[in-house]
């Protein structure tokens, strides 16, 4: 099956040095951060990562609330992804991923059940399934 969309984007110097994508839009430098032993000042790809999986995982959740009916406005929704890099036993370098969604008008269990489902969906979630540890805490307000 062909992709509906392809991003497509370079990277040389690795952590300490840039990205840029074909259509210019993302055109960024990278630095490794403070806390583990780099410079800071710059973004890097934990933080790239966190930005598109928040993103991706809020659209996720707001189709999953439209497919039972129920429309959000944009400001009724937030998600924020936290990504962390850390070494497993074999001292090799992994992620996790913590979300916290925050949804606004709706009891706690619909809202759980909107999470649970967008996770379903979620391109993200489904990449690193099985893969990566996501932690998800569901705030109504």
């Amino acid at each position: 099956m062909a992709p509906l969309y392809v991003a497509r984007a370079t990277a040389t110097g690795g952590r300490h040095g840039h990205i840029r994508s074909d259509d210019g839009l993302l055109d960024l430098n990278l630095a490794m951060p403070k806390s583990l032993g780099g410079p800071g000042g710059a973004t890097n790809p934990e933080q790239l990562f966190a930005g598109g999986y928040s993103a991706c995982f809020e659209n996720a959740v707001l189709r999953a609330a439209r497919e039972a009916g129920h429309k959000f406005a944009d400001e009724d929704v937030s998600v924020t992804a936290e990504i962390g890099i850390s070494r497993n036993e074999a001292q090799v370098f992994v992620l996790s991923a913590a979300l916290d969604v925050t949804l606004a008008g709706v009891d706690q269990a619909t809202g759980e059940t909107y999470v649970k489902r967008g996770h379903e969906l979620c391109p993200y979630s489904n990449a690193i399934r099985g893969n990566v540890d996501v932690k998800i805490t569901v705030h109504v307000r």
